[in-house]
């Protein structure tokens, strides 16, 4: 048994079934056995591979797009360039690179990364390397200045809560003991006022996911935005309103039992737009895209020949692979979306709609 399913079963013996939100927020994050905590889990030598992972052009083309918001909102001279969960930080460290042909942006800038795991800012320490960066463990901890912000698969790990639908009530899903091992239960019918506006749009039986963090992290950078100019871009898997069990585990670049290795896997769940798009309530904020389609409007295409005009054999295979995952509908293409929010007033993104 790990050491984190021992602190789990006795937390449960001690207290009763905990929610899948509090068990996310243990899972990943525990000082001592959290999976985020304890490990870089990006790439091919880990457990899943991010967007940035797969290609340098993601990177290039998102850092451009938000060198041009900069340019279009009339290059404010001191600004926060900041990533939530950056990961290994190869986005910044792509964004970076792209950007330092824009005159004047490195010199602006103050790179912020907000990153909650002490190994992951190491490895984002080497990554990069000659750069002033400046980590933060909380959102509140952003200058008040200009904020040109990225948040790529940042959501999705926040800690969720379940409901089923019963009658005009709501059951939670719980995480309870069952001899030595961990297993789901449901809570007792309840009035939930957070999902009173779905009663019109599931029936029972129906399970909705919630995202209470989601408003602590959006609420203050569209402040910040609405304060003093900017954009925030987000980009993960999900839809547009939360309908359906989407709890999942990866582990070795394969699905697992959420429940059965507490610690050692990781654990997201879909995310739900609206709701994200709801929170920020005090800037604009654009239309729901594919990831294919932002790409694609960012010049993907153009860039792929670019990259791949020197290649040939085994490289030009995998560029082409790569490619292929960032934009093809049975890959990444139409799972993940994108949204940016923006200042009121000032025009959109490049490569989003309102």
């Amino acid at each position: 048994m790990s050491d984190l399913k021992e602190v789990l079963l006795g937390k449960i013996a001690a207290g009763g079934p905990v929610t899948v939100a509090d068990y996310m927020g243990e899972c990943l994050l525990h000082p001592k056995h959290g999976y985020y905590t304890t490990r870089t889990p990006f790439g091919a030598a880990g457990d899943f591979t991010t967007a940035p992972e797969i290609s340098q052009m993601f990177g290039e083309l998102l850092g451009l797009c938000l060198a041009q918001t900069w340019i279009d909102q009339g290059r404010p001279d001191g600004f926060s360039l900041a990533e939530l969960g950056p990961g290994r930080g190869t986005l910044m460290a792509d964004i970076l690179r792209v950007t330092k042909m824009v005159p004047g942006f490195h010199d602006a800038m103050d790179v912020v990364l907000l990153e909650a795991s002490p190994a992951l800012r190491e490895t984002q320490k080497e990554q990069l390397t000659g750069y002033d960066v400046t980590w933060i463990d909380a959102i509140d901890e952003l200058a008040q200045q200009p904020l040109f912000l990225i948040a790529n698969e940042f959501i999705d790990a926040l800690p969720v809560r379940q409901f089923s639908r019963d009658g005009a009530g709501w059951r939670e899903h719980m995480i309870t003991d069952k001899g030595d091992k961990l297993a789901m239960a449901l809570a007792g019918a309840v009035p939930v006022a957070a999902l009173e506006q779905r009663i019109s749009d599931t029936k029972s039986g129906d399970t909705v996911e919630i995202r209470p963090m989601v408003v602590g992290f959006v609420q203050p950078v569209a402040a910040r935005i609405a304060a003093h100019g900017g954009a925030a871009i987000f980009i993960d898997y999900g839809d547009w309103r939360s309908l359906g069990d989407t709890f999942q585990a990866v582990k070795d670049h394969k699905a697992v039992s959420p429940l059965a290795e507490p610690g050692q896997a990781d654990l997201t769940a879909h995310v739900d737009f609206e709701a994200l798009s709801q929170a920020a309530d005090t800037v604009s904020v654009t239309s729901m895209t594919l990831q294919r389609d932002l790409l694609n409007r960012l010049g993907i295409e153009t860039r792929a020949q670019q990259l791949g005009a020197g290649l040939e054999g085994d490289e030009l295979e995998a560029h082409d692979e790569a490619l292929r995952r960032l934009t093809h509908p049975q890959e990444m293409g139409k799972l993940f979306k994108a949204i940016a929010l923006f200042q009121n007033g000032a025009p959109p993104p490049p490569g989003f709609e309102t």
